[in-house]
């Protein structure tokens, strides 16, 4: 009879269970998916202020708001995750979108004349994004590092997407103020608290959520910001030596 608490002839325990078990630490059950749907309503809204800020019809606006608002849940799901995104099964996602094309509209006057409340916000949402997409990642059995990953993508992935509609070059690749490394700091912070120390994953969320929010307002505040990666290329120097 085999026992299967008893290592095998090739000399392997069966721990393999006992091991799985070990990526649900201190992640008792998934965010409410208010998480999820506040953060897609926040994101959206920059979508339709930026939209605003180009002269763009109602349809741009959506189109903006759609693509800024979901896009990091659509990477999260259909490409890491694998699974049908939670977009396509609950029409609250588009209820959040269209809530934020109306208020966008009436606020993005506002908007324009106070730009820390389009940093604000994309704070708040980009932190809100990023931890509700680490948990699902964890829940989902990732190992942890797979998980910061996925949160960050989760919480920049929407931006990305509208810099590449309106044509213009990622804010996520050039020099700035903090932008995923506060997504990053944030989704750490969750990660750490969540899974390593079991703290309960609310409270964790929070947490994770301020430490984002906290690193993005001081970054703008005292204008931290990342350099440039290696040397830059001299763009005279390189004309003149074509032309010799």
């Amino acid at each position: 009879m085999l026992d299967l608490h008893q290592p095998s002839k090739a000399g392997v325990s069966n721990r393999v269970p006992r091991d799985n078990a070990r990526t649900m630490i201190g992640v008792s059950f998934q965010l409410p998916i208010w998480f999820d749907l506040g953060a897609v309503f926040l994101l959206a809204l920059t979508g339709v202020w930026a939209a605003g800020r180009r002269g763009y019809d109602v349809v741009g606006a959506f189109i903006l708001a759609f693509a800024t608002g979901v896009g990091g849940g659509l990477l999260r799901d259909a490409i890491f995750l694998q699974e049908i995104p939670l977009v396509m099964k609950d029409t609250r996602y588009l209820w959040a979108v269209l809530a934020a094309l109306l208020v966008g509209g009436l606020t993005h006057r506002l908007a324009d004349r106070f730009e820390q409340v389009i940093g604000f916000v994309d704070a708040a949402a980009t932190g809100a994004y990023g931890v509700y997409g680490a948990n699902k990642a964890l829940l989902a059995g990732l190992p942890p590092e797979a998980a910061l990953l996925v949160g960050v993508c989760n919480a920049v992935g929407g931006g990305l997407i509208r810099d590449v509609i309106v044509r213009e070059e990622p804010v996520l690749l050039k020099p700035g103020q903090l932008f995923a490394i506060a997504s990053l700091a944030g989704c750490v912070c969750f990660v750490l608290l969540s899974y390593k120390y079991g703290v309960d994953v609310e409270h964790a969320a929070w947490i994770s959520i301020l430490t984002t929010l906290l690193v993005r307002m001081l970054a703008m505040r005292f204008n931290w910001t990342t350099r440039a990666f290696g040397l830059r290329p001299r763009r005279d120097d390189d004309s003149n030596t074509r032309g010799r």
